[in-house]
């Protein structure tokens, strides 16, 4: 009976309250919004570090706010907390990881993509290593010749959790900068390339 009471807390009461802190820690916030150009048009694949996932759906919502997108959740037990966090916070979910499930979430993606639906992926998740990038990303991109966004945040002040992927909360009354980069594509590159061209991207929009 303890055991269902804490898997019930674990996967529902908690998730709506971290829901809800993100959104108080960003109402508090002062924002910031370095977004290099407007949102595509077309569907398109967000790529965001694991440790980042947390404020995506927000930084999403304000980069094209009549979008609708869906993120890659592992099928591992923590992932049923993560995919009713986002369900908080407006975004849907594709269950699978580069761990569990990995086929079938490329087949979702692959279609949800082609139905104009927008996908999100930690290409590090989900156990990483950390800022290394998954062969799962480059199958989507080069499947469906989606172009590839990357996102980040940088907040002014944050705690900062030990685990792998040094998973980073920004604190209240501070300054949060959302950012995008611009739209690119990986067509025509062999694996190693396009993940060599995500990384860096990804790293650029986390750095500057």
């Amino acid at each position: 009976m303890k055991k269902t009471i804490k898997r019930f807390v674990q996967q529902y009461i908690l998730p709506y309250i971290i829901s809800l802190l993100v959104r108080l820690i960003n109402f508090t916030n002062k924002k910031v919004y370095k977004y290099k150009t407007k949102a595509p048009t077309e569907a398109f694949v967000l790529s965001m570090w694991h440790g980042q996932l947390l404020f995506q759906a927000l930084n999403y919502r304000k980069y094209k706010p009549k979008g609708c997108i869906k993120v890659i959740v592992s099928e591992h037990a923590d992932g049923v907390a993560i995919r009713k966090i986002v369900k908080y916070l407006g975004v849907g979910d594709i269950q699978g990881s580069s761990t569990r499930g990995g086929t079938k979430a490329l087949i979702k993606s692959i279609k949800s993509i082609k139905e104009g639906i927008d996908v999100a992926i930690t290409p590090d998740g989900p156990k990483g290593p950390v800022h290394e990038i998954s062969d799962g990303i480059v199958a989507i991109a080069q499947k469906t010749k989606a172009k590839i966004v990357c996102c980040s945040i940088s907040p002014n002040k944050y705690w900062q959790l030990n685990s792998w992927d040094s998973f980073l909360v920004p604190k209240p009354f501070g300054t949060i900068v959302y950012k995008m980069s611009e739209p690119f594509d990986i067509n025509n590159l062999s694996l190693l390339a396009a993940k060599k061209k995500i990384k860096k991207n990804m790293m650029e929009n986390l750095n500057e």
